[in-house]
């Protein structure tokens, strides 16, 4: 009697780890495809967003970022519209607390950031020193991409995913590096350009930026775990 509870309870703790591990290959697919769309819009954003920003001398063409929410979502529901839809489980919520936190944080961190920094502006105006401006201004980049590589290793973490969680550590680290380190104006120094093309590439730089590391912290990723069997 006590060997037949021994196996029901080996078979019961089996058929649970079995449906788990379906779970994780479900959500899996699923949380590939959104940030493999993520990515890609984001990427077309940040493309769209220097082209304009250097066609017109506007910078006010970066608050485009703020669309791409509703971007994904959009496209993404398209997308998934002939999809069956990924059961309810509690690694699936997880996955989606994580970025729906991480995308409180960015959204409501970019948006400060803008009004600080226009702020920051008035004030170097006004005591006509633009150096307060340099000093004092916020990089929204940086800590976006550093938050953006802590989602991805999270969700790497939970879907047991070690490609995703390399793929967050370089994406967000390098990312973060990058910009805080002036890599961008270091190379610029170097290269000794005219003083016209300065300015443009000051202006692309922060978007090619974003673009390359959410190559490598969200598309890549993504696609991965799109296409695992």
């Amino acid at each position: 009697m006590e060997e037949n509870m021994n196996m029901t309870a080996e078979r019961s703790l089996e058929i649970i780890t079995k449906q788990i591990e379906r779970n994780r290959k479900s959500v899996s697919k699923d949380t590939g495809l959104s940030l493999f769309i993520s990515g890609l819009c984001i990427i077309g954003i940040a493309i769209l967003t220097s082209i304009c920003a250097v066609l017109t001398g506007n910078m006010a063409f970066h608050l485009l970022y703020v669309l791409i929410p509703v971007l994904v979502i959009v496209i993404e529901r398209y997308v998934k519209r002939n999809k069956p839809k990924v059961p309810a489980s509690f690694i699936g919520t997880m996955v989606d607390k994580t970025w729906q936190t991480f995308g409180i944080f960015v959204l409501t961190f970019f948006i400060l950031s803008i009004l600080f920094n226009k702020l920051m502006i008035h004030d170097a105006l006004v005591a006509e020193n633009m150096q307060v401006y340099f000093q004092n201004h916020i990089s929204p980049v940086r800590i976006i991409l550093l938050m953006m590589g802590m989602a991805v290793t999270i969700n790497g973490y939970i879907l047991k995913s070690k490609w995703m969680v390399w793929c967050g550590i370089i994406g967000g680290i390098g990312g973060f590096f990058w910009e805080a380190f002036c890599v961008t104006q270091t190379l610029m120094a170097w290269s000794r350009l005219p003083l016209e093309s300065y300015w443009i590439v000051q202006t692309i730089a922060p978007n090619l930026i974003m673009a390359v590391f959410t190559f490598i912290g969200l598309t890549l990723p993504g696609w991965m775990l799109k296409k695992q069997q």
